[in-house]
């Protein structure tokens, strides 16, 4: 089994990201990218994309970015800022480690839309526990 894959089988257990739909496309030494393709149910009612919908893709690749293959983390602070809305039917995130200690790490994850417009930042602090 690839490291992908074994990612992708550990990862099914993250519920709730992944019954909405998010994906793990790619993963390396201290960075994942994933992916969320988009319903109505991620919209609002302007029609939008909801910000919980981005917040669970950046938050899940935080989470494989900063577990797989590493003692386990979770996250203790995130914080989220929106830039625009989300164009297109495919949100793209990418978790990158910016410090790892021995006790906690800091990420920033960068979400894109279809047309690769940045739409949201988030920042993530985390505790290792393993």
């Amino acid at each position: 089994m690839t490291p992908l894959e074994e990612a992708r089988a550990y990862f099914a257990g993250d519920r709730f990201a992944t019954e909405n739909g998010a994906v793990i496309e790619e993963l390396g030494e201290n960075y994942a990218v994933c992916t969320m393709t988009l319903t109505d149910s991620h919209r609002n009612a302007l029609g939008n994309v909801m910000g919980g919908a981005m917040f669970t893709l950046a938050d899940f690749a935080f989470a494989v970015a900063s577990n797989f293959g590493r003692k386990a983390t979770v996250s203790t602070v995130s914080q989220i800022t929106f830039l625009r809305p989300a164009r297109g039917n495919l949100l793209r995130a990418r978790a990158e480690m910016v410090r790892q200690g021995r006790t906690s790490v800091y990420y920033e994850v960068s979400v894109t839309d279809e047309s690769g417009n940045l739409v949201a930042r988030v920042t993530a602090s985390g505790a290792v526990i393993g």
